[in-house]
């Protein structure tokens, strides 16, 4: 497959409308690959073509362009605003919120789901890794609970692919929490409490599906709408500065947001981490895509929580992935604009009190 179709020598494409753009990429032997190749292999071409094109000049980033449609939403965007949390039996949710926060669920009472996410702050943990119940710690940086059930695979691998899978399997991880579902559906059963909150819920005592539902149920409204750039995405456009929109605008043409797009700025497809040059510990080579929702507020980054800093991981990304030694004016914009992703949670900006 040749390349040279994928580069132009002027800056046309920079300003092109990025559905219309995408539309006129061709098909990598498009009648002979499976769907997710022949969107690999664009994704692939819109970072070549992007950064390649902004290589050709030094200029300072310009403010995008704004186009409204008739319902007063941003056009053509890569990016979609998070939705409000969704309607849900609040008895449900607030049995699932107790048991998230209950130490009771870790088999020697020590900890619970709040130890490491901590939702009364940035829904995860400050820690490059937390630490095991046998006191080790753990392989991975602590992701985010909030927005995570918007996410098409869950983990740092992806290897889970149901909100309900995830909270089990990290109920019985013997480094997380060390219990089984049917030794907690008995342990929690003998309080009076639960009992009567799980029949004012579900009609009954505590088994093993309805203590997965009622975390589920708490774990789908951690969602962190109104956030500055989802406000602007809704046709607020005072509510990103100048450096904040040539930040996005620098997110789209360096190839950025072929990676991080959607309603959660990632979360939605895999990726081998450390094309060009090392990025993080090798292991695991394939990632599931970080979402970028509150971003600014879950230092350290990385799964081997390796950057302490938003300058320091937007710097080693730029290299790693794209080939690109990024300059200082271009560092700040975009972490200016990765700023703006911050949501909020029961009103209150994610990272604050509540």
């Amino acid at each position: 497959m040749s390349g040279a179709g994928y580069f132009r020598s002027d800056r046309s494409s920079l300003n092109m409308p990025f559905r219309g753009f995408l539309q006129q990429l061709p098909l990598c032997g498009e009648h002979g690959m499976a769907p997710i190749a022949r969107r690999r292999c664009r994704a692939i071409a819109i970072s070549a073509l992007l950064l390649g094109s902004l290589q050709l000049s030094a200029e300072p980033a310009q403010p995008i362009d704004q186009p409204l449609k008739s319902d007063n939403t941003f056009a053509e965007e890569p990016i979609t605003p998070i939705p409000e949390p969704p309607s849900i039996d609040p008895l449900k949710v607030k049995l699932g919120e107790r048991l998230f926060g209950d130490p009771r669920l870790s088999h020697d009472n020590s900890r619970s789901c709040l130890s490491c996410h901590d939702v009364n702050t940035n829904g995860a943990s400050t820690k490059r890794q937390d630490i095991g119940l046998d006191g080790s710690s753990l392989l991975l940086n602590t992701l985010t609970v909030f927005n995570a059930t918007l996410n098409f695979r869950l983990g740092w691998e992806g290897k889970i692919r149901t909100v309900e899978s995830d909270v089990k399997a990290a109920l019985e991880n013997p480094q997380i929490m060390g219990v089984s579902i049917s030794e907690l559906a008995e342990k929690l059963a003998a309080y009076p409490d639960m009992r009567r909150d799980f029949k004012a819920a579900y009609g009954g005592g505590p088994d093993a599906k309805n203590i997965l539902d009622a975390i589920v149920s708490f774990e789908r409204t951690l969602v962190t709408p109104d956030s500055k750039f989802d406000r602007w995405l809704t046709g607020d456009s005072a509510s990103l500065s100048a450096n904040e929109l040539d930040g996005y605008r620098l997110f789209k043409s360096l190839g950025c947001v072929s990676c991080h797009q959607g309603v959660n700025i990632g979360g939605n497809l895999f990726e081998r981490h450390g094309i060009f040059h090392p990025l993080a510990s090798p292991k695991p080579e394939i990632l599931r895509v970080p979402s970028l929702r509150n971003v600014a507020t879950t230092p350290p980054y990385f799964h081997d929580g390796s950057a302490e800093t938003l300058d320091d991981a937007v710097r080693k990304m730029g290299l790693a992935q794209l080939n690109s030694t990024l300059t200082d004016q271009q560092v700040k914009a975009i972490v200016a604009y990765l700023q703006t992703l911050t949501g909020k949670y029961r009103g209150a900006p994610v990272g604050a009190s509540p």
